[in-house]
């Protein structure tokens, strides 16, 4: 059959026209194109043989590797839905979300064996554990995942083992990184991850020679977002477990890197890193950061410090993930001085080519250049909606079929879009709207920020009051008087926090990087 339309289509064209280049580097294993697709054209049958079909759910709960990226491009061409764990959730968290799904396979390694063993003894509907590490699993019994890749498949010359697959199936369910509340599972399809990676693709052009690495977490949609991009061109996957900073810098150098994306919270962590400013990092040619609004100043930063160029990326895992963003082109008009580019920054750049999107007043209506509305976009990456949540699914998209983002913002005249806040983040105070973000840039002013995290708590008189939580660098003096008295010299008196706590332990992150603001609000709001 023929598999244009699904995701057999990118790794069948790099196939065809680069067996024999390197496709996958993961610390000591290599393994070419011919190589890759030999093992994935196995899989289809080796999970025919634990007893699934069409449909059924494989959850994973791993780190980064070879193995990870074999379950992203074999399970949906196998028919089957990819449904990747976040690995920072605690166990009844993972349980929740492996019986709402009802996986009944879990892919895991060492390092969360025993998390899979509870969640097998405690989800009903999941089956058995496929062991994706080296070496033989603990209990002995326990499948390999490969053993399940040496299993019969077509030949690789041109071929693609058959599947019953078309560009409208279910190929992943990925849940919401669940900051607030029960975390949703947001349906993509073949077609919507293949969209995207036509999208990401236009934005942020990649190429055969690149060698791409994923360092943010495969089981979130900004880790999943290029792999089936790069794969399409037939560009080199350079693997990392997770992120480290002296080993990201280590992989960068030693295996010539090209390509990287790294969260706002990644990047600081990377520059502050005192290895990063002796490595050869020349071979860097592109940085896209992503997943959460950058402050500018550390932007600045990273622009004086590295020798790539940068792109911004903006989405959500509902879009699959890219909605829009910022070039290189915006970045180096900024840097020679431009104005209106350098105010850009601030931004997350402009929508992406094949995705329609608005800024919309409550009414449905759209807002006017500078006024601040809510996001909405539709576009044939937008998710099919929420795995069992028909009511869910029906409120989040308007009468005229674009999806409701949540995000709040206001467009230039140049159609550049400026994000203030989450709608669940704005904080207003005295009848007064104030959006977090403007509040931790101007935080992020002062030298001595790492970190900052802004929202609102509870107080008789004016229903909120603006706090922050704020890491602040060793050895460094500051007292929440002088932050207090920086803000002031940014932004307006009722933005300016009432309170600053100064900590040294880092903000509670989701595993994409995302501050969890919901754990920080807890002390301070009754239940």
């Amino acid at each position: 059959m023929a598999d244009q339309g699904t995701l057999a289509w990118p790794l069948r064209r790099a196939l065809q026209l680069r067996s024999d280049e390197v496709a996958v580097i993961d610390g000591e294993v290599r393994l070419t194109y011919r190589q890759l697709a030999d093992r994935l054209a196995g899989l289809p049958t080796g999970l025919r043989r634990l007893g699934l079909g069409a449909g059924d759910r494989v959850a994973g709960l791993f780190l980064n590797s070879y193995r990870h990226l074999e379950m992203w491009l074999g399970v949906p061409t196998a028919g089957m839905v990819v449904n990747d764990l976040n690995i920072r959730l605690a166990p009844a968290e993972l349980a929740f979300i492996v019986d709402d799904s009802g996986a009944r396979l879990l892919v895991t390694d060492a390092r969360h064996w025993e998390t899979s063993r509870e969640l097998l003894e405690r989800c009903p509907a999941l089956e058995a554990l496929v062991w994706a590490d080296d070496g033989p699993p603990p209990d002995g019994r326990t499948v390999r995942w490969d053993d399940l890749c040496a299993g019969e498949g077509a030949a690789v010359d041109g071929d693609w083992p058959e599947a019953s697959v078309d560009g409208d199936m279910l190929a992943a369910i990925s849940y919401t990184g669940g900051t607030t509340g029960r975390p949703k599972g947001v349906m993509q399809t073949h077609g919507n991850l293949l969209a995207n990676a036509k999208h990401t693709m236009l934005h942020n052009p990649l190429r055969p020679t690149d060698r791409f690495l994923h360092s943010s977490p495969m089981f979130h949609a900004a880790g999943v977002a290029n792999i089936y991009g790069l794969t399409w061109v037939a560009g080199t996957h350079v693997i990392a477990p997770g992120f480290d900073a002296d080993n990201v810098g280590r992989i960068i150098e030693t295996d010539r890197v090209t390509v990287a994306v790294l969260v706002p919270t990644m990047l600081n962590m990377f520059l502050a890193h005192p290895a990063t400013a002796g490595r050869d990092l020349s071979s860097w040619r592109l940085l896209i950061y992503a997943a959460s609004p950058i402050p500018v100043e550390l932007l600045r930063r990273a622009l004086a410090a590295l020798p790539c160029e940068f792109s911004q990326a903006y989405g959500m895992t509902e879009a699959c993930p890219h909605v829009a963003g910022s070039t290189p082109e915006d970045h180096r008009r900024a840097v020679e001085g431009d104005p209106a580019a350098v105010a850009r920054l601030a931004s997350c750049g402009t929508p992406s080519v094949g995705i329609d999107v608005e800024v919309r007043r409550e009414d449905g209506t759209r807002c006017a250049t500078g006024e601040i509305g809510e996001i909405v976009l539709r576009g044939p990456n937008v998710m099919s909606g929420y795995w069992n949540r028909p009511a869910e699914t029906a409120a989040a998209f308007t009468a005229d079929g674009f999806y409701r983002s949540g995000d709040l913002a206001w467009i230039d005249d140049g159609g550049y879009l400026f994000i203030v806040d989450r709608s669940k983040d704005m904080i207003i105070t005295g009848g007064e709207n104030v959006y977090t973000s403007e509040v931790e840039s101007a935080l992020h002013e002062h030298p001595a920020v790492v970190e900052a995290a802004v929202f609102g708590i509870p107080d008789e008189r004016w229903g909120e009051t603006v706090h922050a939580e704020v890491v602040v660098a060793p050895d460094v003096e500051v007292d929440e008087d002088e932050l207090i008295a920086r803000c002031r010299e940014h932004i307006a008196g009722f933005k300016v926090p009432r309170s600053i706590n100064l900590r040294t332990e880092p903000l509670p992150k989701s595993g994409a990087g995302k501050i969890l603001k919901r754990e920080l609000r807890q002390r301070y709001w009754p239940e």
